[in-house]
């Protein structure tokens, strides 16, 4: 399987998984990079390089080779989602009016694109316009990074 990973279990793994203390899975994570079974995008990389912290430095390293650019595809794919009214709201005021870089619709439209499994932390909720509601909409594959972890077979 292949997946996309959102910031907030790139973030997780940062803080519950220190690459020091938790080496061999650093090394299998790694290794799915590597092989491209998983990836992120742009965006998510403009999210996490402001913190200035170990992951920032982590996705600097990583930023050609895990974070990518949108392809045609996944910009039209994009479109498709705002289509719906309600899934405009991913992009919150804040965000627009200061310039920050919004990952969600990308992220979704990679896993469409590239029949990935997204991995995010959000939750389904009813009525939201989160991760989780846009990927059932579509019929994309969503996991929290647990899942992630259990679809892998990762025990430590």
């Amino acid at each position: 399987m292949k997946y996309i990973f959102d910031s907030s279990p790139l973030i997780d793994l940062f803080r519950h998984y220190y690459p020091e203390q938790f080496p061999s899975l650093w090394e299998k994570f790694n290794a799915l990079v590597s092989e491209k079974q998983v990836t992120s995008v742009r965006e998510v990389y403009n999210e996490i390089k402001a913190g200035g912290d170990s992951l920032a430095n982590w996705a600097k390293q990583q930023k050609n080779v895990l974070f990518l650019p949108p392809t045609t595809e996944e910009f039209s794919f994009v479109v498709e989602i705002f289509r719906i009214p309600h899934f405009q709201t991913m992009i919150r005021k804040k965000e627009r009016l200061q310039g920050k870089p919004v990952a969600d619709p990308f992220v979704i439209a990679r896993a469409k694109v590239f029949q990935c499994a997204v991995v995010t932390n959000e939750l389904y909720r009813d009525n939201a316009a989160g991760i989780p509601n846009v990927c059932k909409c579509f019929s994309i594959s969503y996991m929290n990074l647990e899942g992630f972890m259990q679809q892998e077979n990762w025990v430590f």
